[in-house]
């Protein structure tokens, strides 16, 4: 029996589909339009899908943040790989 499993938990990234991580930094590149800050508009996309909604002004509910930090993983990799 394990006295902390918070401990075990796997890599970010293994708890959620490559495609949803994918989708998903696919609709944060759409907000680019509006603001180029990545972080931000991968917050709005995961939130989006959490909740359904994008977040109004003074929204504080939580959002998953292993999946927000594997989205935003994803985005700057791509974006590293992208300009060099």
């Amino acid at each position: 029996m394990l006295l902390f499993p918070s401990l075990s938990k796997p890599a970010m990234s293994s708890e959620f589909s490559d495609h949803l991580i994918e989708q998903l930094v696919q609709e944060a590149k759409g907000y680019a339009d509006t603001d180029p800050a990545v972080e931000r508009n991968c917050w709005l996309a995961v939130h989006r899908h959490a909740h359904g909604v994008l977040p109004s002004e003074y929204d504080i509910r939580e959002i998953p943040e292993d999946l927000y930090l594997a989205v935003l993983e994803r985005a700057r990799a791509i974006a590293q790989a992208t300009n060099p």
